[in-house]
Parts: C-alpha cells; sequence; structure tokens
C-alpha cells in the first residue's frame, strides 16, 4: 500500500489538479493507494501519521506539492522510514529540482518510483525539526514573514513584492555562527544553511550543494549597499553571486546560529534564534533522476 499525499491549495491550486492525474496513473497501473490529505497542515500531518500507523508495512509515500508539503512529510515518514517521492505541484518546487527531475517529467518520475529502488539521501535536523531544502535567517526570512501577509500578488510574485516591500527599510543584524572548524562573529545580510542547491523558485543559493555527502553548504552574504544587493540578487538564478566579494561559503556537518532574527526552513516557520542544525547523512529514502 502507498500513500498519496496531495497538498489541494499548493501551486494556487495546481495540487488538486495533479493529484487526480497521479491518482489516475496509480490506478491505472493497479497501484493499491490511499489518498491523504487535508483541509489545513495539520490535518494533513495527522492524517498521514493515522495512514502510517494503520499501514507499518507502506511501500512509500507519493507527496503532490511544494516544499512546504515536503516539510510536513518528513516529520512523520523519517521516524518511520518510509521512502518517498515529491511530484511537483507548488511554488517553488526547489527540493524536486535538487532531486534532478525537471517539473514536466512527471510521468517519467512516477515510472521510475514503481519500477526502481530509492537512493539514500540527506536531510537537515534543526532543533528537532527535519529539512529537506535551505534553512536561512537574515532578509530573505524577513521577507518571508511580509509575504506571508500578503494577500496579492500571489505565487512566486508574492516574495518579490515582499523584498520591494522590505529592502528600504533592511538593516544587517550582527550573528554569533559556529561550524565544524570555526566560529564567525559577524554581521550579515542573509545566512543559508543548505542541503540542498536552491530555494524561493529556482534562486541557486548554494550552487555546488549536494544532498549525498553529508555536508552542508553555509552561505553568509556579508554586508553591501542595497543598490549593490538589487546589482547582484539577478545572478543568483544562476548562481554567479557566489564570485562576489561579500559572499562566503563554508562546508559544515553541523551549524549552529544566534541572533535576535528570524528562521525559516523549506519555506516554512522554524521560530526564533539561536537554531542548531545537524546534516543527518542517508536520513531518509527518495527517488532521483
Amino acid at each position: 500500500m502507498w500513500a498519496l499525499v496531495i497538498n489541494p491549495i499548493s501551486g494556487q491550486g495546481s495540487g488538486a489538479t495533479v493529484g487526480r492525474y497521479v491518482a489516475g496513473f496509480l490506478t491505472q497501473k493497479q497501484i493499491r493507494y490511499t489518498i491523504v490529505t487535508g483541509n489545513s497542515s495539520v490535518a494533513l500531518s495527522d492524517h498521514l501519521q493515522i495512514f502510517i500507523d494503520k499501514n507499518p508495512n507502506c511501500e512509500g509515500v507519493i507527496a503532490v506539492g511544494g516544499d512546504g508539503l515536503l516539510h510536513i512529510v518528513l516529520q512523520k515518514i523519517v521516524p518511520a522510514q518510509i521512502p518517498f517521492a515529491l511530484i511537483p505541484a507548488g511554488t517553488g518546487n526547489d527540493f524536486v529540482r535538487t532531486l534532478g527531475w525537471e517539473l514536466d517529467q512527471v510521468d517519467a518520475q512516477l515510472e521510475r518510483v514503481i519500477s526502481t529502488q530509492p537512493t539514500a539521501i540527506d536531510l537537515g535536523l534543526v532543533d528537532g525539526e527535519w529539512f529537506g531544502a535551505i534553512l536561512s535567517t537574515g532578509f530573505d526570512s524577513i521577507v518571508s514573514e511580509k509575504a506571508n501577509t500578503l494577500t496579492w500578488p500571489k505565487g512566486p510574485m508574492k516574495y518579490k513584492a515582499g523584498i520591494l516591500v522590505e529592502l528600504p527599510r533592511f538593516k544587517p543584524q550582527h550573528y554569533e555562527i559556529e561550524l565544524d572548524d570555526r566560529t564567525l562573529s559577524t554581521p550579515a545580510m542573509l545566512i543559508a544553511v543548505a542541503n540542498c542547491r536552491s530555494y524561493g523558485g529556482g534562486m541557486l543559493v548554494c550552487p555546488n550543494a549536494s544532498i549525498t555527502d553529508g555536508y552542508f553548504d553555509v552561505m553568509v552574504l556579508h554586508p553591501i549597499s542595497k543598490l549593490e544587493f538589487m546589482k547582484v540578487f539577478p545572478s543568483v538564478f544562476a548562481g554567479r553571486h557566489i564570485n562576489h566579494p561579500a559572499v562566503e561559503i563554508v562546508r559544515s556537518k553541523n551549524a549552529r546560529i544566534e541572533s535576535t532574527a528570524v528562521a525559516y526552513a523549506d519555506g516554512e516557520r522554524i521560530g526564533q534564534l539561536p537554531i542548531k542544525a545537524e546534516c543527518i547523512s542517508d536520513a531518509i529514502k527518495s527517488w532521483v533522476a
């Protein structure tokens, strides 16, 4: 038995559409599955736990949504060690990209899921909470806080609108950062603790990060002028920002960050700093391209 976990409101409703398609695919292939969903993240999480309790030999979880759904699902499937596939139907879909799948390869992805064995991948663990993509604090977290309050625009444009609102009044904060082999005491505009390469819908904040090397790529953006920030920002979509002298990237298995800021992971609010994160090797299995 498989669990087909659907976030019906992800991607402005595309979760429901893609979910129906995946259900049809599984039915056609005569794969036994149960649809797990909910009208809130809490309800969906509870329903997934009920399914796992009733099906201890679950073959796998197919999650239809974005990085936010991934975050919810990980909290339940990692303790149970159930392999998962993430079918892109969210706003950013960054973890799917890290797994090597193009966003229009749903059929190929599903065929691989039902016909091959999954591969072990790394996850991050921050204060007892699992994350798959990137843990961050600083300017992007402030933008996320603002974007979550906006009713317009929708989709990726909401994040960009948050940037326009917050950048004029943003000031770098001081951080204490403890890594495996060094401690940094520095002002910074943004800190990203990356298990995967991108977030925010394709921003390659740590383009060399890997989900199979057992390490985070920790990116620190030291203070630059707001004009310089706006000049550098477009280059993050190609990963060229790492050549800027204000960008520092360190590989580390552990990261402890202390400040007065807030942190996000997989686009979900983690809470106020301080936080402590560890990269857990081979934490779960998934299907990669």
